[in-house]
């Protein structure tokens, strides 16, 4: 362990070339097809136990010289249908996709974790799963779940780091208890008659349906749901109509449903109950038909506070400082979730934020980049928060 800073300062150069690598290469969903074979490749060649899961998904296991617990690191590995607009000499190269999030650095830190704790082999009580998850955005972690990654050997306890723009850089954002959102997506479709707009009175528009219904939804979680509940509706599509004299007769609206729920099981039926509720009153008042489903996502990712202390004494000895800690939590959604709700389990962000270098683009825009200077950071708290849970 003294010489883990050396360690990675050695490897910071590959580890900046693999996060550039994926960056220029980036895959969505299932589709990680380039990505999980260097990963593949890689963990092999380390001497790892290495399987796919989950379609795209890879599994590393090292297991040490003697028998003990196991712990899993999860990094992952999709893009997301993102244009991007950076400069960067490492810019994407497939159209309309990019790596808009971090995942690219999230899978260099682990890769290069995973080489840094082989070298410890010897000195390993019990076994570290690495485990690079595909279609994050989407629910690649309960497929995996499914096909049995928790099991064989059975997963103690789980560690996920994310980079995170909206953190400074040098600083490390955690919290116990529920620090994610839960998340579920929908599709709406809404059903009139199409005419000419010169006579409205003979058509059913979807349009002013829809607007109708985009504005009232807002008035759920001001006047429906606890202010203490923190929830948030968002209208992420629209799309209707076929021209500019001819009122629509359909149009299609997509979006998500994020909540940070006590009681999630019932007062996520609640919340789903009275959003379908609105949707059949205006549609009834304004005499259209509609189409809902709702697409579960993830529930809330929930922080162990025991696996916190862990976390708390690896920062502290990565970053030489006690000062760095932001209490942090968010309505973004993220599918480490499933772990954390099977499994003791903590997920923390590096702050990555950084004015100077112009990196201060929020998560999914086409400006997003990240401080590569942070990423060293990351490798070190995988590796110290692995050895002092195998240890204690």
């Amino acid at each position: 362990m003294n010489n883990l800073r050396k360690e990675v300062q050695a490897l910071e150069e590959e580890l900046i070339d693999l996060r550039r690598d994926f960056h220029m290469h980036p895959e969505l969903g299932y589709e990680e097809v380039r990505t999980s074979q260097i990963v593949y490749d890689y963990l092999t060649d380390l001497g790892l136990e290495v399987k796919r899961v989950a379609k795209t998904g890879i599994v590393g296991l090292l297991r040490g010289k003697e028998s003990g617990k196991t712990v899993m690191l999860r990094a992952d590995l999709d893009a997301i249908p993102q244009n991007e607009k950076t400069n960067l000499p490492f810019k994407s190269v497939n159209e309309g996709v990019m790596h808009a999030c971090g995942h690219d650095g999230h899978t260099a830190m682990l890769m290069v974790a995973a080489k840094i704790l082989s070298k410890y082999k010897d000195n390993i009580k019990g076994n570290v799963k690495f485990v690079f998850q595909p279609n994050e955005e989407e629910a690649g972690a309960l497929d995996m779940i499914k096909e049995g990654v928790l099991e064989n050997p059975k997963v103690d306890a789980a560690f996920g780091i994310h980079l995170w723009t909206p953190i400074e850089s040098g600083k490390v954002g955690l919290a116990e208890g529920p620090v994610m959102a839960a998340l579920d997506e929908f599709e709406l479709e809404i059903l009139g008659e199409a005419g000419h707009t010169g006579s409205p009175h003979t058509a059913i528009d979807a349009i002013l349906a829809a607007t109708n219904i985009i504005q009232s939804l807002q008035s759920i979680q001001t006047r429906e749901i606890d202010p203490l509940s923190p929830i948030a509706i968002m209208i992420g599509k629209i799309n209707g109509g076929t021209g500019r004299n001819v009122i629509a007769d359909k149009v299609e609206v997509g979006g998500t449903i994020r909540y940070l729920f006590k009681d999630e099981q019932r007062e996520r039926k609640a919340l789903l109950e009275k959003f379908e509720r609105l949707i059949s009153g205006i549609c009834e008042a304004m005499n259209v038909k509609y189409n809902l489903k709702f697409i579960p996502s993830n529930p809330a990712l929930q922080n162990n506070d025991k696996m916190m202390n862990y976390v708390r004494k690896a920062a502290i000895e990565t970053f030489d400082s006690d000062n760095i800690f932001v209490e942090y939590r968010c309505m973004a959604g993220e599918d480490f979730a499933e772990f954390s709700q099977r499994v003791p389990s903590f997920f923390y962000f590096i702050g990555n934020g950084n004015k100077e270098k112009g990196i201060t683009y929020p998560h999914h825009h086409p400006m997003f980049n990240i401080d590569e200077d942070t990423l060293k950071y990351g490798v070190e708290m995988h590796v110290r928060t692995v050895l002092d849970f195998l240890k204690d």
